[in-house]
């Protein structure tokens, strides 16, 4: 009995000694777990980078050429010979007016020029022959200055004939009213049997060319200013001898793809807007661009050689709206900088104050980079530091042997 009681105490002790014997190898290891060190940030170091500097703005387009058709001579139409909506080229027939009064017009005045060319010929003869009689004085010098006279009067009656004859032959040809332009041709304001005046106000149709189109945008007046001061300055740059080049967003936001040229920029400033008119032209081979069609311009203000820009995700507004980013400063700690942003260049933005060359923005990891706080930078978008936990499913790496 006491032989079995000292087999079971035996087996309790040794129970006992095991436990503390694996407590004891617990406490070991995580003694010798290494602390955690500090939070890592993705960064990137600024640089300065050359930039090119635009600026969108709305505009209208319009064609580069536009005639509207009106009649030059009174009359009823008698024909409409075009197709509405269709390209016409300069001098084709666009309406056919009733001719009738106007060929009756170019014969009377072709009757009333062979008639003076006929009263042209005595008078011409009378003056020949008394010059002759004055010289031997058979006849008065007052009978030769009579006939004289008659026949310049005469020379001006043909004259005159000749010209209401030009003046009926033009109205005659007036009766067909052609394109003054080629272009697309659009609606017609009049049918067949319509009355129409000369030079009166409504057009019967208008055409326009739309193979290349016309871009007016607006810039205000201090946009413009500032330019000018930039420019002067030295800080941007134009971007070569030729003109400025401008891209161009269409109503709804696709990218038109062909580059157009500045073309000039308006002398006045609107008093109601306050803006300056710029004007640039576009190529249109396939008729994308429609007159009246609102666009955004994208215009190439110049060259800033020194520009620093910084990602969009890496910048943040504090309390009182000022933009703000965090930096990697001396002994590798967090510290809040306030900058200056002037615009946005694709997806950066452009400072202009508050950073310079070198200096460490963190763009990654922004969550864990506390004012004043440690951290181990690293460049934005590398990979992952050894000693991370590897992804579930995947062996950890095994530890470095020590030396």
């Amino acid at each position: 009995m006491q032989t079995k009681s000292r087999s079971s105490m035996l087996v309790i002790a040794g129970f006992l000694v095991c436990g503390l014997t694996v407590s004891g190898c617990g406490k070991k290891t995580a003694a010798n777990k290494p602390p955690a060190g500090p939070p890592e940030v993705g960064v990137i170091t600024v640089q300065t980078q050359k930039a090119a500097i635009t600026t969108e703005l709305p505009g209208r387009t319009s064609a580069s050429l536009v005639a509207e058709v009106r009649p030059q001579v009174s009359g009823i139409i008698q024909k409409r010979v075009f197709t509405e909506g269709s390209d016409v080229k300069a001098g084709q027939l666009l309406y056919q007016i009733d001719p009738a009064t106007y060929q009756a017009a170019f014969a009377s005045a072709r009757a009333a020029e062979a008639r003076a060319e006929a009263n042209l010929i005595p008078s011409r003869l009378k003056e020949e022959r008394y010059r002759d009689l004055v010289k031997i004085k058979a006849v008065s010098q007052q009978d030769y200055e009579n006939a004289y006279a008659a026949f310049k009067q005469a020379e001006a009656e043909v004259a005159a004939a000749k010209a209401a004859v030009d003046t009926a032959r033009i109205n005659l040809a007036y009766t067909k009213v052609t394109a003054p332009i080629s272009g697309r041709i659009g609606r017609s304001t009049v049918t067949d049997g319509a009355l129409v005046t000369a030079n009166q106000a409504a057009a019967l149709a208008t055409i326009q060319q739309l193979g290349s189109m016309y871009v007016d945008i607006t810039q205000s007046s201090s946009d413009l200013l500032r330019l000018q001061q930039t420019l002067s300055s030295g800080l941007l740059k134009k971007g070569g001898a030729a003109q400025t080049r401008v891209k161009l967003l269409l109503e709804n936001g696709t990218p038109y793809p062909l580059e157009g040229t500045m073309k000039f920029s308006d002398v006045t400033v609107d008093q109601s807007t306050g803006s300056v008119t710029l004007r640039s032209i576009f190529p249109n081979p396939k008729q994308i661009l429609l007159p009246g069609l609102f666009v955004r311009a994208v215009v190439q203000e110049g060259i800033n050689e020194q520009a620093i820009l910084v990602p969009q995700r890496g910048v943040t507004r504090n309390p009182a709206g000022n933009a703000m980013v965090m930096v990697v400063g001396a002994e590798e700690k967090v510290e809040p900088r306030v900058i200056k942003v002037e615009r946005t260049v694709g997806d950066s933005w452009l400072v202009s104050d508050g950073l310079k060359p070198g200096d460490r923005v963190i763009l990654e990891g922004i969550q864990k980079a506390r004012p004043g706080t440690q951290v181990k930078a690293v460049p934005f978008g590398s990979k992952p530091a050894e000693g991370v936990p590897a992804a579930a499913g995947q062996p950890a790496a095994a530890p470095a042997a020590k030396k």
